[in-house]
C-alpha cells in the first residue's frame, strides 16, 4: 500500500507526568536554573560593591560600541544594543558570554580545515561556467560567488526530478536507497519513529547485511523530543554509523543555537535528495500536524551530486580524528554530456562562513527576475535588505507571490510574521495561505528558467543561525515543474487583503511587535 493512501493518525497528546519527567523538561530546567543563577549572581554583584557595578557599566559601553563596529547585520545590532540598554547588567554579561564560547571557535576553524581538505574535489569546470555565462552572465556571476567563497561549483550532466509532496519523495527514497551497491549518507534535520523512519530503517539494515556503507547523522535537537536518549548507540550495534550533531546538554552555551538544519540524502554518489522534508510521519501526511502538510524536494542524478556528498563528509567529520579518504565516495564521471538539462549549482550554508549563501541566492533570484517570483515558505521573519528586495522587485511591476502556511505550527513566529504583511501588501506583494495547513516547503521559482529548491526558510534562524543546503537550477525543464506546482498549491490558497489585516487583534499586534524586536535572537 502507497503511504498517501494510509488514513492520517491523530497525533495523542501528552500527558503532564510524561512532560514533566521527560528528559526535554530537564534539560530546560537546568538551563533555565543557570539563567537565573547568571541573572542573580551580577545583580548580587551591582548591589554589593560600587565598583564591580562601575565595572559592568565600562563593560556595558565598550560592548555597545564593540556591537556598533561589528561587520554583523544591521538587524542583530539593534537588537543587541536593545538587550544591552534594557539590561545594563545581565544583557552585557550574556552578550560577553555568547561571544566567548570556545565551542563556537571549535567548530569554526574544524569546519574551515574540512572545505580545505574537500576542495580538490569542488573544483569548478571553466568550459561550465563559460556556457553559463553566455546563457546568463548574472547567473555566471553566482556561480563565481559560489564557488570563490565556499567553493561550491555549477554543473551541467545533471538530471533534477522534483517532488511536490512528501509521499512523492518517500517512495523515490526508498526506491533508490535500495539500489544501494556502496556507501548511503544521511543528514537529517529531524527524525521521529513511525511508518516513515522504520521502512527507512528496515531498507537501511538491509543494506548493512549487503555489506553497504551507511552512515546517518541527525541533529541533537531530536533527543529532546523526538528519539530517545542514546538512540545513536542503537543504531550503531545495528551497524549504521550514526552520530548527533550538536547534542543538546543542560549547559548554558551558545554552541547550541547553530543547529543542522540541513536534509541530505546520497547513494552510492549516484544520486542526491534535498528539499524540506525530514523523516517523520506528518512530513508525508500519516500523521496529521498542522492540517495537511505541504512540503518538497529534488533529487539530482549525476554530476552535481558530489557537491552533497562533500557537504555530508564535512559535517560528518568535524568532530572526526582520522583523516578521511574523500576519493572513493565520489560520483562516477559520464562520458555522455547531456547539456539539455541545463545548470546545477547545490550550496551549503554555515553560520561561520562570514556569507550569508541561503539569502544571497534568494536575493539574486529577487534581483534579477523579470517576469516573476513565486515564494513557498513556513516563516517570513526577515531583515531590511531582505524586505527591501521583496518590495522593490513588487514595485518595479514584477510579480511577487508568497504562500504561507494558514496553521502555522509556531504561533508565535506566524504573530510576527504577520507585522510584515502590510508593508509587503502596499508594495504589490501578494501574499497568500494555504487553507488546507501547513506549508514547510522552501521554494523560490522565477520567469520559468530559474529555481531553488532548499532547506532554507525566510527567516533568520536559517538565514544567519542554522546549517543549511539547497538546489540552484537554472535553463532546467524542471523548473516548470516547480512553477506548476506552485500554481496548484495557490489555487488552494486565500488571498489575504487588508481587510483581513485589519480582523488582527489590538492583543495580537503587540505582541508580534515586541516579539519582532527580539527576531534576530529567536
Amino acid at each position: 500500500m502507497k503511504v498517501s493512501q494510509m488514513p492520517p493518525v491523530k497525533k495523542a497528546k501528552k500527558g503532564i507526568f510524561h512532560i514533566v519527567f521527560s528528559r526535554a523538561f530537564v534539560v530546560v530546567l537546568l538551563l533555565l536554573i543557570q539563567i537565573i543563577v547568571l541573572a542573580s549572581t551580577v545583580t548580587y554583584l551591582k548591589d554589593y560593591a560600587t565598583a564591580i557595578y562601575a565595572s559592568f557599566l565600562i563593560l556595558e559601553v565598550v560592548s555597545i560600541i564593540y556591537v556598533i563596529n561589528s561587520s554583523s547585520n544591521p538587524a542583530f545590532k539593534i537588537t543587541w544594543i536593545l538587550v544591552i540598554l534594557m539590561l545594563p547588567i545581565f544583557g552585557t554579561a550574556f552578550y560577553v558570554f555568547v561571544k566567548l564560547q570556545p565551542g563556537i571557535k571549535f567548530l569554526e576553524y574544524r569546519l574551515k580545515d574540512m572545505a580545505k581538505k574537500t576542495m580538490p574535489y569542488m573544483q569548478q569546470d571553466e568550459e561550465i561556467l563559460e556556457a553559463l555565462r553566455l546563457s546568463k552572465p548574472a547567473n555566471a556571476n553566482l556561480a563565481t560567488y559560489l564557488n570563490n567563497q565556499v567553493s561550491f561549483p555549477v554543473h551541467r550532466n545533471t538530471a533534477v526530478k522534483y517532488f511536490a509532496s512528501g509521499e512523492e519523495k518517500f517512495e523515490e527514497m526508498k526506491k533508490q536507497l535500495r539500489k544501494a551497491e556502496k556507501f548511503i549518507f544521511l543528514e537529517y534535520f529531524i527524525v521521529e519513529k513511525g511508518t516513515m523512519w522504520n521502512e527507512i530503517l528496515s531498507i537501511l539494515k538491509d543494506k548493512v547485511w549487503e555489506g553497504v556503507e551507511v552512515r546517518f547523522m541527525y541533529d541533537g535537537m531530536c533527543s529532546m523530543i523526538q528519539m530517545p536518549y542514546g538512540y545513536e548507540k542503537e543504531m550503531r550495534r545495528a551497524g549504521i554509523k550514526c552520530k548527533l550533531f550538536s547534542p543538546i546538554r543542560p549547559v548554558l552555551s551558545s554552541y547550541q543555537n547553530n543547529r543542522d538544519h540541513r536534509k541530505i540524502c546520497v547513494v552510492d554518489g549516484k544520486v542526491a535528495f534535498t528539499g524540506g522534508i525530514n523523516l517523520a510521519d506528518e512530513y508525508i501526511n500519516v500523521k496529521e500536524r498542522f492540517g495537511h502538510w505541504k512540503d518538497t524536494a529534488v533529487m539530482l542524478e549525476g554530476e552535481a551530486v558530489q557537491s552533497f556528498t562533500m557537504m555530508f563528509l564535512q559535517m560528518w567529520n568535524v568532530n572526526e580524528r582520522r583523516q578521511e579518504s574523500f576519493a572513493k565516495y565520489l560520483t562516477p564521471k559520464s562520458a555522455e554530456v547531456k547539456r539539455e538539462l541545463g545548470f546545477v549549482l547545490p550550496y551549503a550554508d554555515s553560520p561561520f562562513d562570514n556569507e550569508n549563501i541561503g539569502k544571497q541566492v534568494y536575493l539574486h533570484i529577487l534581483n534579477h527576475a523579470k517576469k516573476y517570483v513565486h515564494i513557498m515558505t513556513p516563516y517570513l521573519i526577515v531583515d531590511n535588505e531582505m524586505m527591501d528586495a521583496l518590495t522593490y522587485v513588487a514595485k518595479c511591476g514584477i510579480e511577487v507571490i508568497i504562500i504561507m502556511p494558514h496553521i502555522p505550527d509556531k504561533k508565535y513566529a506566524f504573530v510576527v510574521a504577520k507585522t510584515y504583511y502590510q508593508k509587503l501588501m502596499e508594495a504589490g506583494v501578494k501574499i497568500y495561505e494555504y487553507t488546507p495547513g501547513f506549508v514547510h516547503a522552501k521554494v523560490f521559482v522565477s520567469d520559468n528558467d530559474t529555481a531553488t529548491v532548499g532547506t532554507v526558510n525566510l527567516d533568520y534562524r536559517s538565514l544567519y543561525h542554522h546549517f543549511e543546503c539547497g538546489a540552484f537550477i537554472y535553463n532546467n525543464t524542471i523548473v516548470w515543474d516547480v512553477e506548476k506546482d506552485f500554481q496548484n498549491t495557490l489555487a488552494e490558497c486565500q488571498l489575504i487583503t487588508m481587510e483581513d489585516l485589519k480582523s488582527i487583534s489590538l492583543a495580537e499586534r503587540l505582541v508580534g511587535s515586541v516579539l519582532r524586536l527580539i527576531a534576530p535572537l529567536m
